[in-house]
């Protein structure tokens, strides 16, 4: 059997444990990597993380984007590492990272800091108070300071993935883009967005695709249609 290709990671944006499991039955050996969000913590996440890692072998991002004082990052990651899963994000502030990465000292548990949201444009960081420059600008820089904290990688859109992979302090870092929709997807939400084989081709190690997968007909057919866009290895 040929293993499924890890750079897509399927974003389980259901409501619950029961329909996240559903999914992930019916897309069956196609996908070996599920992100499971906020929005489905409340409704059995950690227990379908735990599940999916368990029993099935696959591997798990929980996309949290923690953000708190210190020693409140440092206790929920520690929390969060006795599940064994695989990434977990926090905002890109150093202060976040240094502490989330003092959470996981001893586990595999890699932290990946988010530097703007693939949903926010230029209009969105005025209304947040974000200092003048591009959106690309301050992903890059953010992502600068979160390697220089110690974050093992950094959540960006594909828009930044090249700038980011040429940083002097981006070896050995991953790269995880969401807002990456396939060739004809419709863009939802999100407002800087690339193909599959434009964001991994800009440097991305993993991809991450949602709705073009969770709401088509076929969930399967639909996610060996993104592995197919990837390029070789």
């Amino acid at each position: 059997m040929t293993q499924a290709d890890d750079r897509l990671i399927v974003a389980l944006d259901v409501p619950n444990l029961l329909d996240g499991m559903e999914l992930a039955n019916r897309i069956g050996d196609a996908v070996s990597f599920y992100k499971i969000g906020l929005g489905m913590l409340t409704g059995g996440g950690l227990a379908l993380a735990n599940e999916l890692k368990q029993e099935h072998g696959k591997r798990i991002f929980l996309d949290l984007k923690l953000f708190d004082i210190g020693a409140t990052i440092e206790a929920a990651v520690r929390g969060i590492a006795q599940y064994d899963l695989d990434f977990l994000t926090v905002q890109g502030d150093p202060q976040v990272v240094r502490a989330a990465k003092e959470g996981a000292a001893g586990k595999p548990l890699k932290i990946l800091a988010v530097t703007v949201l693939t949903s926010l444009d230029r209009t969105d960081l005025d209304a947040n108070l974000i200092r003048p420059g591009t959106v690309a600008e301050i992903a890059l820089e953010r992502a600068a300071r979160a390697f220089e904290a110690g974050a093992d990688g950094v959540i960006a859109s594909p828009h930044e993935a090249a700038a980011i992979r040429a940083l002097p302090n981006a070896g050995g870092r991953l790269i995880v883009t969401p807002g990456v929709r396939p060739a004809g997807a419709a863009l939802g939400d999100q407002k800087r967005v690339a193909t599959p084989a434009q964001a991994i081709g800009d440097g991305a190690d993993h991809i991450v695709v949602g709705r073009p997968i969770w709401k088509a007909d076929d969930p399967r057919a639909a996610a060996q249609a993104v592995t197919a866009e990837l390029p070789p290895r």
